[in-house]
Order: C-alpha cells, then structure tokens, then sequence
C-alpha cells in the first residue's frame, strides 16, 4: 500500500474513533442535562404510533419549514443530504486507503448515482442560497429586524462552509474518477459530475493521490464536526438535526397541531395529575417555575433544540414594537443557564455541601450563586429572564405557531410567571386590580353583577325589541345554545354592541338561546394567563358548576378567549360543552339561508385575526365567509394575517396592563390596517375592538387617520346588511368600561 494512502487512512481511522466517542460521551451528558428537569405529563409518552406517524409527516414533509416555502425547500434538500449523503462518507473512508474503492453491490447501480446527484447538487445550490440569505438579512445590516438578531451566526457560518466544503468534495471526487475513467455512471444520471470531470487531471498519477486527499479533507471535517458539537452542547444548528425528531414526537398534541389553545396545566411533584390547591404542598410542589429544576425534561429538551432560525423572533408582536422580549432570546439564555447550572446538579452540589467544603475549586466559578440564581429578576438581582421581558408577552402565540422544531415558548412563560405572582407576588402593580375585581365582583372592571343584564335592557326597550331568554335555575326547554356573553360583551360598551347584534341575528334566525345573566362570570382567562392559576380555577370551577346544574351542553360565545378557555381548558375541571365561537354560527346560519344579507355596504373592509381566535384555535374562514356574503364589501387583507397576524396587544392578561415600553402593540397592527386605506376595520373580538379602537381614536386625533373610520365586529356587518339599518348613526355612544 501507497505510504500516503497507509497515512491518511491511519488518521482518518483515528479522528474517527475520536470523533464518535466524543459525540457518544455528548449525547450522554445532554440526556442527562435533560433528565435534571420534572417529569412529564404521561400524555406525552403515547400513544407510540400516532405520536411516530406524526413526527415522521413532520420532519420529512417539513409541514413547519415549509411556512417559508424557499427556505422549507432548500431546508430539506440540506436535512436529507445528512443521512443520504453518508454512503459518501462510507465510500471515503475506503478511499483514503485505496482511491479506486468501491461500496459493496451499490456502486455501479445507476440509481444510486442518480440519487447522489440530484441530492449533493440540490444540496449544494441550497446552502449556497441560504448563506446568502443569512448574510443579507444580518443583524449588520438590518439591526433589530433580522430574524438572526440575538443568534450566534458563527455556529451558523461553521455549519454552512461545513456543508459547503463537503458537497463540493463529493464532486471534486466524482471528476477526479471521471477524468481518470473510474466512474461508472452515464453522463445523464450525473451531469455535474462529469462537468467537473471535464476540467480535472487525466493522469492516474495525479489523480489518485488527488481523490485520496480530498477525501480524506471530507473525512476529517466531517469527523471535526462531531468533536465541536462534543465541545458546544448548546449549538443548537448542529444538535437539533439529531434532537428536534425527539423534541417533535414528545410535543403535547399527539395529532401534531401546535402546543396552544389550552393552557398548560399545573401538575403536582409526581407530574401524573393535575395541582389540587386543597391539598398542595408548596414547599414540594412546583407552583410554576422558580429555579431550572422546576421545567420539565420537555422544557429543558425545548431549551436544548433551538435552531436560533429567529422565525418566532420575527413574528413576536413584543420584539416588532421595541420590547425586550425575544422568544428566541428566552429559550436561548435559559438553555445556557441550563448548561452552566446542571452539570453541578448532577454532581449532587447544593447549597449545604457547599458549606460543608467551603474550599472545594470550581474552575471560578461562584457555584452558590449559580445555584440560587433566580429565573426572573433584574440586572441586580442576577435573573436569567428580566422582568420586562416576562410581562411583555400577549400569550399569542405566533412565536409557537412559527417555531420549525415545535418548542413551546407559551409554556415556558407561564410557568415563570405563574411563580412569580403565586410565590413571590412579584407582578405589574396594575394587575393586582384585575385579580381584586376578579375575586370579589367576577369580573375584570369590579362592576355590579346586575350591571350584566343592561345590555339586555337596552335590547328589550329598542323600536324593535328583543327578548333575551335568562337562565334561571334550568335552561328552558328547546334552549338550543347558551350565549355566553362574557365580561366584555356584557360589561364594555362598543363590546355590548357586538353582544346585542349577535343576539338579534340569533333572534331573527329562529335559534332558540339564552343567557345566565348574573350568574356568568369571567371564565378565568385574564387570571390564568397572568400567572394566577387559584384565582382562574376558583372562577373556572363555579362556572362549570352554574352550566352542569343549568343542563347547559353546546354554548356559543361572542369573546375568544372564553371560547378558548369554554372550549379547551374547561375540559380539565370536568365541564365539557360543545362550544362554538359567533363567526362560525353567523357563516352557518348564513349559508343554510336562515340569515339573508340583503342590503349593500359598500366600504373597503380590512379583516384584523384575534389571536385567540386564530392562531389558537384555527378559525380563520368563518368571519371571512360572513364578509365575502354581504353585499358591496369588498376586503384587502393586511400584510400580517391569518397564522401569521399581529396581535393587538390585549392578550396575556396585557390589556390590564400598561404598555410602557417601545411602541403599543395596538398602535402598530392599525398602522399596517390604514396602509389598506379601510372605511372599516372589522374582527370578531371584544377585545380586539376595544385595543384597534383606542388606537384609531388616537390616529384621529392626530390627523392620520378619517373621521368615519370605525372597528366593528363582523356580526354588525352582518346586521346592517341582514336589517339594512347603521347602528353607528347619531353618533358613539358613552365608553364606560374601558380597560385602562
């Protein structure tokens, strides 16, 4: 054997050996790293074959990447080169010992060739592309709105001139043996391979030598990249192709839909059932997330595949407006406290070894500090997440929707959150109101529970009055649906608007439906999405007793957060409805012909998605078919919509909140709905109307915006088009329930 061929092999065999000992001892420490966190929840677990089903459909048909179709195609092109491409790897590694080696009954099998080929070219074009799409949308350039803006792009760059140097070899290799005629695929199965074929060396006593180096350079950068990732557990753009599968298959949603809707359940120390107040035990356990123990092996798995691709970044309506928070930015430093702190809890270090061996070295590192470093806190106070990033959330849910390897951002702050009001009641002063007026009058505001039913009045004393059915003990008999108006739709002005529009069209339909009036209160949803789980479950808990005694069993509801709440989260406490939200039933009432839009309304409308109502829970189409039947409108979507719309800054229990920091959320969404020139902004959410409201009038104010610009929701369009009437003639009518 050839002195060089022996030598390249020996190293090779040896960087090899190295390499996957080093990747072995690496996957071992981040299956322990992971295994620091609490138990699951055992729905995660199974069932094994549709949780296997769904991460397959998910990773190879790339149902998550492909929301950016360019970038989702050239992502699978480079993710399936990955396992394809290792044949090549195999046939190196023959090669460095002798250059005319060939793989055992595949080597001159056509196909073969083809396949690598179209794979390592496609491949190739791909990176190639993506390089420079990373490089033209840098943070150099583009500052704060570059997806990549908190990413660390030198694990980018080395992963991608990785990939680049070993494409590139495959091809250099497969001319050399073209030009020395050792190649035996025809010209159309491997066209480049015979084009670089044509510029290469013909002499075998070039050549050979030649295809042994090269391949012995694809050999030790292949191997090189194993060893890195043994030194950079957290590079999450080389791990998450041998993670994220794993990360996919555990999600919470079994059917692989996005870990929203539903919020997290508090579960007790065993992680097997959920937290029961009464008999919880706070010193064991965990009332949300206070220390990186308190996760999950799920969340620290989370923290573990981030890409740092930026997508959920990108759509955060917090990070588009000049907040602190960065979903990508959180999950990022709690995977670094992550790798900095357990590695001593493994160890078994705590607190009081610590003080029995004072003198024990660690590398200088303060392993006290580290130990009781808190999740949230401020610069001083040495938090991993800063206060003003945790309380800009609005919960909705684009940076979830968005995220390519299916971590669940939501979650994760919740949890912290949930720490922080029920153990520290550390939380925005102004929340305290919300969850006083919640307690003691069951609803946001603090108003009177008779002050429910003046919406009902009003209806009741009109030129045309309504009679509204209210719930006494039982739902009266032939009831077909309940109408669960919700806080805002019974207690907020321009909200009561949509609630007396929804309940004339039901009337004028002939559905059979009644109220509770009094007896409804807030569902909770402003209180657990804050962080107060007791005050949601306290709310939670009564109402589903109010519908079970009253025999309530489908609702629809005006508001989507209670629908979300009604539908999803109540469920978990034993109440069990079929709930529809007020667009779906309008649509259907219209295209059965019970509802007839007759009279034309002729004004450019613009659709604004609640996120609740959207993102969460999928229904895009309903409020979108009510608009397409009335006569004369004529819509123009914003450029942000349906999954991937922009908040209105309510969410998160934020519209209790101020906005202090950077733009207002609200502000923003209605500087992108007046880029479409709109006589009319509608949605189908109380909440929605109230935060684009309060921005318009600001615009107005200012001169940007027209006099007769209003947010209505899309039952009022509906009205005046099915009654040919304007409910915004004579001017608006007192606010006296805005949110703050």
């Amino acid at each position: 054997m050839h002195p060089l061929y022996l030598t390249l092999g020996v190293i090779t065999s040896v960087f090899a050996v190295v390499a996957f000992t080093l990747f072995g001892l690496a996957l071992r420490q981040i299956v322990r790293t992971v295994g620091v966190g609490r138990t699951v929840e055992p729905e995660r677990k199974g069932p094994f074959g549709q949780r296997f089903t769904m991460t397959l459909i998910e990773i190879l048909g790339h149902t998550r990447m492909l929301k950016r179709p360019w970038v989702g195609v050239a992502h699978w092109f480079v993710m399936v080169s990955f396992p394809l491409l290792v044949f090549t790897v195999i046939e190196a590694q023959g090669e460095v010992f002798d250059p005319h080696f060939k793989l055992p009954l595949i080597h001159d099998w056509t196909l073969y060739g083809l396949a690598i080929e179209i794979i390592a070219g496609a491949s190739l074009v791909s990176i190639i592309g993506l390089t420079i799409y990373r490089l033209f949308n840098g943070p150099k350039r583009k500052g704060r709105d570059s997806r990549f803006y908190n990413s660390r792009t030198w694990t980018a760059y080395y992963v991608e001139s990785y990939l680049w140097a070993l494409l590139i070899s495959i091809f250099v290799i497969r001319g050399l043996k073209v030009a020395i005629g050792d190649f035996p695929f025809p010209v159309w199965a491997t066209p480049i391979s015979h084009a670089v074929g044509a510029v290469m060396p013909t002499g075998a006593a070039v050549a050979e030598p030649a295809i042994a180096l090269v391949a012995a350079f694809k050999l030790i950068i292949s191997y090189l990249f194993f060893a890195v990732l043994y030194f950079k557990l957290t590079m999450g753009i080389g791990w998450h192709r041998f993670i994220a599968p794993f990360n996919i298959y555990f999600k919470r949603n079994a059917d692989g839909t996005p870990t929203l809707g539903a919020a997290k359940q508090m579960m007790d120390k065993s992680g097997t059932k959920p937290l029961d107040f009464e008999e919880a035990d706070p010193d064991e356990d965990p009332f949300g997330a206070g220390k990186l123990e308190d996760f999950t092996w799920k969340g620290l798995l989370d923290f573990t595949s981030c890409t740092e691709c930026g997508r959920c970044q990108s759509q955060c309506p917090a990070w588009n407006t000049g907040k602190p928070l960065s979903p990508k930015k959180v999950i990022l430093d709690l995977q670094k406290h992550t790798y900095e702190k357990a590695p001593y809890l493994l160890k078994g270090i705590t607190e009081e070894t610590l003080a029995e061996a004072p003198d024990e070295s660690h590398a200088g590192v303060d392993v006290l500090a580290l130990l009781n470093k808190p999740l949230v806190g401020t610069e001083e106070e040495g938090g991993v997440i800063h206060p003003d990033e945790l309380w800009s959330c609005t919960n909705c849910g684009a940076c979830v929707e968005q995220c390519p390897v299916d971590i669940e951002h939501i979650d994760h702050i919740l949890d912290m959150r949930r720490y922080q009001v029920m153990v520290e009641s550390n939380f925005p002063s102004e929340a305290n109101t919300l969850l006083k007026n919640l307690e003691n009058k069951g609803n946001p505001w603090g108003m009177a529970e008779d002050r429910r039913m003046d919406w009902i009045e009003e209806l009741a004393s009109q030129e045309n009055p309504v009679e509204v059915p209210v719930v006494e003990d039982k739902l009266p008999e032939g009831t077909e649906y309940l109408f669960w108006v919700g806080c805002a739709g019974a207690l907020e002005d321009r909200a009561k608007k949509t609630t007396k529009a929804i309940a004339e069209l039901l009337d004028i339909a002939g559905v059979k439906f009644a109220v509770l009036g009094g007896m409804e209160a807030c569902t909770g949803d402003p209180a657990r999405r804050l962080g107060m789980e007791y005050v949601f479950q306290m709310l939670a808990q009564q109402n589903v007793e109010t519908l079970n005694e009253a025999g309530v069993t489908k609702i629809v509801a005006s508001c989507p957060h209670c629908f979300n709440t009604l539908a999803k989260e109540y469920p978990q406490l034993g109440g069990t409805y079929e709930v529809i939200h007020h667009s779906q039933l309008l649509a259907k009432l219209v295209e059965e012909g019970q509802l007839t839009p007759v009279n034309s309304i002729d004004e450019n409308i613009t659709y604004h998605d609640p996120c609740f109502l959207g993102r969460h829970n999928k229904v895009y189409t309903p409020p979108r078919d009510i608009m397409a039947q009335v006569p004369g409108v004529k819509t123009q979507e914003m450029h942000r919509h349906k999954e991937r719309g922009f908040c209105c800054g309510a969410g998160g229990a934020r519209m209790w909140m101020e906005e202090r920091i950077g733009k207002r959320i609200n502000t923003e969404r209605v500087d992108e709905a007046l880029t479409t020139n709109p006589d009319t902004v509608s949605t189908a959410c109380p909440f929605c109307q109230v935060m684009l409201g309060d921005a318009i009038n600001e615009k107005k104010s200012a001169g940007e915006a027209k006099e007769s610009l209003e947010v209505v929701d899309v039952s009022q369009l509906l009205l005046r088009s099915v009654k040919g009437e304007n409910p915004a003639a004579g001017g608006e009518e007192k606010e006296t329930a805005d949110a703050p």
